[in-house]
């Protein structure tokens, strides 16, 4: 495989990686509580919305089931589960459905892959195929600090680091009109749905502000299904890109569920950053 081969390559998994996290659930921060801007319809929406997010935050980990599009460019499926309580922690099977990246992965064998979070980086299982073409080695390794020079710009490492999914719940106490649509079934369960659009440009939370335009996002759409626990039990989100429509739909369940880690043997690791020197490229 020719060296320009081999570093598109690895630049096309960096920018999957990126993907598939975001395809777990929405990323986001709760440790700095935004100032509501919305106005509920009725008022009461407000303290329900805070009310979730302080749940949802204090459950520290779930099982999430999630689907991510991304226009013609990549289709992902994720299973798994996510802990947020002290970092980001967790598994996911992510299986590539369709899109150009999908379609660059299989022709490197790869339709599916494990992936692991740990405190300071994301490994992927990439397979015997692609470990063949790679010097046999099955996982790349991507430290959070080598990501956040990817994507134009955007600090994907942060994105990462706090992938929770009280995210949406943030995202509508941001929202101008936010709203309680009412109550409906979602996952067998009984749920309150809210609606809302996030207008990049009036978003008063700094850090939430300043993700959403690193990732090029000027308007989004947030629905979201909480339940008798004031737990988030579905969600979906629509965003407009310079790349497109990105669509993310994630379902919650197991709230507290144990969420355990092992970081992949070192000698049948790769690491992204060395990868890409070894071919000439580099992270900045």
């Amino acid at each position: 495989m020719k060296s320009t081969t081999r570093r598109r390559l690895a630049c096309s998994v960096a920018v999957t990686a990126v993907l598939t996290a975001s395809a777990c659930t929405s990323s986001g921060s709760s440790a700095d509580k935004p100032e509501e801007k919305g106005t509920a319809t009725p008022t009461v929406s407000l303290a329900a919305l805070r009310s979730a997010e302080r749940s949802t935050d204090r459950a520290a980990s779930a099982r999430v089931r999630s689907t991510t599009v991304m226009g013609t460019q990549l289709s992902v499926k994720a299973d798994g589960v996510l802990g947020w309580g002290d970092g980001l922690i967790g598994t996911a099977t992510i299986e590539y459905t369709g899109g150009t990246t999908a379609e660059t992965m299989r022709a490197l064998g790869v339709t599916s892959m494990e992936a692991r979070y740990l405190s300071d980086a994301y490994y992927a299982q990439m397979g015997d195929t692609f470990a063949a073409k790679m010097g046999g080695k099955h996982w790349l390794k991507y430290a959070y600090d080598d990501l956040k020079d990817l994507g134009g710009g955007a600090n994907f490492a942060d994105q990462m680091r706090s992938t929770t999914p009280n995210q949406s719940v943030k995202l509508l106490l941001n929202s101008s009109d936010v709203r309680e649509v009412g109550e409906e079934a979602a996952d067998g369960q009984t749920t309150t749905h809210y609606s809302g659009t996030v207008r990049v440009g009036e978003v008063t939370d700094t850090a939430l502000r300043k993700q959403l335009q690193q990732a090029g996002v000027t308007t989004e759409t947030v629905d979201i299904w909480i339940n008798a626990k004031n737990l988030l039990v579905k969600k979906v989100e629509k965003s407009r890109t310079a790349n497109g429509q990105v669509t993310q739909t994630a379902h919650y369940r197991d709230y507290g569920v144990k969420v355990s880690v092992v970081k992949p043997p070192a000698a049948d690791t790769e690491d992204f950053r060395k990868l890409l020197e070894q071919q000439g490229g580099s992270t900045s």
